[in-house]
């Protein structure tokens, strides 16, 4: 089966110091894939001439499509278009469509004059294909050399996904005879990668050659990632549902979703699904599940509100946790992350109630209880249940484990008592 492969190349001083992270091609991954290319490199290189013109050499010789992002700005770091005019023989001209597009942006949108900088924006090399940018001043340019396709696009997040979505997908889909490419994920927790691998290398040597396994292990958990390539996309369906439905068989003592989710859009279709609200009452994550519930679209349905009581004082005062809890059990306890489920519960007047505290390091700890100390504890107006944690890293990846954990320990919770309330 001939495979269409792709190489992402990114351009900026900013990526490879860590000022700025790359989202682009992670996205630009993805929207390929689904189209049925396949991407089998992505390459990061700075505002450097001999480095960029590299990149484009080696990357010509492995892929079918090399795709650019970042360098078509109008400062003078800025040396993509130059660079590909000289890469791909050609020279710069003035594109009447880009120099009008340009000016209307100016003049009605951004209501500021134009000066040469921006003119030179209208400026692209003669043996490209011009792609209208609709959101920017910067447009893509198209090359095509030895019956390979490289297309430049710019680096603003936004302006590149619009060029991706407009003209260069629709563009690719008619140049390449593409496979299909499906992907069927599931998230497992309470298992590690080695002890989930044993359990099912059965199952992974029988798998076909069209469908291959993936593990992505994160924060706790493990996803597992059936992918299937071919020409027959009924055919490949079938095959791979059949697949996944027996992996699902396999691990459903410890599934979470049968869908590619974060812990949260599991929380978030639960609460949905059974009409209930949550709060949270937080103490060593200062507000950061709120924040992950609060990212969903339409989280006010189910979400009401949170308390952040990182302070003692705030405990007592807000969540009624009583100070002889807090004296003689401390503020990393059992009990008193049940009071502070007890004290969201009557405050907000939810459904369900979860509350955290914790020793996030690197000091505050002790030998009763050491860094990464967490008690987690959810609840409504019948129930409370708690679990204590240990973690040992370092600050934010103790705030997003507990985080994440503590989400599992809710998860858990709504689906018992959804249970027992239909029995």
């Amino acid at each position: 089966m001939q495979i269409t492969k792709a190489s992402i190349i990114t351009i900026g001083d900013e990526l490879l110091i860590g000022q700025v992270i790359d989202t682009n091609s992670a996205w630009m991954a993805q929207v390929l894939n689904k189209a049925g290319i396949t991407v089998s490199r992505r390459v990061a290189v700075g505002d450097e001439w001999n480095a960029i013109w590299e990149a484009l050499d080696q990357e010509m010789e492995s892929a079918d499509i090399i795709l650019l992002t970042g360098g078509l700005g109008p400062t003078a770091d800025d040396i993509t278009k130059p660079l590909l005019c000289e890469y791909f023989g050609g020279k710069l001209v003035l594109n009447q469509g880009v120099l009008n597009h340009v000016t209307y942006l100016f003049e009605k949108v951004y209501n500021r004059p134009m000066i040469e900088r921006n003119i030179k924006q209208a400026e692209v090399p003669d043996v490209c294909t011009v792609l209208h940018n609709a959101n920017g001043t910067a447009p893509g340019m198209w090359f095509e050399k030895d019956r390979k396709i490289l297309v430049s696009l710019p680096g603003v997040p936004f302006e590149m996904k619009g060029l991706m979505t407009a003209e260069v997908i629709p563009a690719l889909l008619k140049k390449f005879s593409l496979p299909v490419i499906l992907h069927r994920t599931l998230i497992t927790a309470g298992i590690g990668e080695s002890f989930l691998a044993e359990r099912i290398k059965e199952f992974e040597n029988s798998l076909p050659a069209s469908i291959r396994l993936a593990y992505l292990p994160n924060y706790g958990m493990v996803r597992l990632r059936l992918s299937a390539t071919g020409f027959e996309r009924e055919e490949l369906t079938a095959a791979i549902e059949s697949k996944f439905t027996e992996l699902q068989d396999m691990l459903a003592d410890v599934l979470i979703t049968n869908q590619d989710q974060s812990m949260e859009e599991v929380i978030a279709d639960l609460l949905r699904s059974g009409h209930k609200t949550l709060a949270t009452a937080e103490s060593c994550t200062g507000g950061y599940i709120a924040h992950l519930l609060t990212a969903m679209p339409g989280s006010s349905k189910y979400f009401l509100g949170g308390i952040v009581s990182y302070d003692n004082q705030v405990k007592q005062d807000l969540l009624e946790v009583t100070p002889e809890t807090l004296y003689t059990e401390g503020a990393v306890s059992e009990a008193t992350v049940r009071q502070m489920v007890q004290g969201a519960l009557k405050s907000i007047k939810t459904d369900y109630a979860l509350a955290v505290s914790g020793i996030m390091g690197p000091d505050g700890g002790s030998d009763e209880k050491p860094v990464g100390t967490v008690w987690v504890a959810v609840g409504n107006s019948r129930e409370i249940i708690t679990q204590r944690f240990r973690f040992r890293f370092e600050r934010r990846r103790n705030i997003e484990l507990t985080a994440v954990n503590a989400l599992n320990l809710l998860r858990k919770f709504i689906i018992d008592n959804t249970v027992s309330t239909i029995n």
